[in-house]
This record gives C-alpha cells, structure tokens and sequence, in this order.
C-alpha cells in the first residue's frame, strides 16, 4: 500500500471502485502532467447519499458529507486513472457545485467537506484553489458535483 491509500486506510476510508459515468463523457483526460476528472456526485455503495437541495432539504454538515462522498469518488477515479495514487504531484484545482435556494450562501462550507478530505489525504499536495458555485439543480437530483484538476507524475 503507497502512503496515500495509506492515510485513507487511516482516515477509515474504504476507497470505492471508480464509478461509471451517468451520461456521454469520460471519467477522465490525461494530458501531458495534468489529469482532468469530471463532477463526481455522493455516491456511495451504489446509492445516492444527501441528495436534495441546501437551504431547503439538506443540511450544512449534510452537504459537507455529500462533498466528502463526491472527493472520495474523485479519489478513486484519480487511482482508476493513474494505478498509484502515489504519483498525484498536486491537487491544482476542486470545482464544487451546491444545488441551493437563492438564499443559501454557505457553498464554501459545503465544499470544504472535499477540501479538507484533499488536505488530510495529501497534505500539502492537496492544498488547492477552487470555486463554490450554487446552480438551482444538479444531475440524478444530488446536492454537491465536485470535480478536480489534479498535476501527476511520470
């Protein structure tokens, strides 16, 4: 086991195998040193876990968890892409989407449930920038989409 899956195993993690894409589209692109991951919604063990809307159905800590279950999805689609987790570099960029009334405006919140999943995986190669946008609705009806940029090496 490499140090990440290392630090997931003693974070309690059970990495998922990487799920299939819902729609038309890869789950990933590799180009030069940087590998690109689509939105990963909350699944886990099959089930869309949180689904719903923040500020009306879900719950601050809920959506943290939804966004912790969408970073530890794109995890498994980083290990699916690159076989070692041990050859991420840097963790460069997390777009978080929230689904949310017009009101909620704790996105940032909600999206560090992923972010600091990143940081406690990576450590500092898992510090990174990154947006925390609302949109009215997300796919399958889930609350958080997170995807990543994520520089690898050789």
């Amino acid at each position: 086991m490499n140090r990440f899956e290392t630090r997931i195993a003693d974070l309690g993690i059970a990495l998922p195998v990487a799920v299939a894409p819902v729609a038309n589209y890869v789950p990933f692109v590799v180009s030069r040193s940087m590998l690109y991951l689509s939105g990963q919604l909350s699944f886990w063990d099959g089930k869309l876990v949180f689904p719903g809307q923040l500020g009306e159905t879900v719950s601050v800590d809920d959506g943290y968890q939804a966004a912790r279950f969408c970073c530890i999805n794109l995890i498994a689609q980083i290990k699916a892409a690159l076989g070692d987790l041990d050859r991420v570099k840097q963790i460069v960029r997390l777009g978080g989407f929230v689904s949310s009334t017009p009101a909620f405006t704790d996105q940032p919140k909600v999206v560090n449930g992923a972010s600091d999943l990143m940081v406690a995986i990576f450590g500092e190669a898992g510090r990174h920038a990154r947006s925390a946008v609302a949109t009215p609705s997300l796919p399958l009806g889930a609350s958080v989409e997170v995807d990543a940029i994520v520089e690898v090496t050789d």
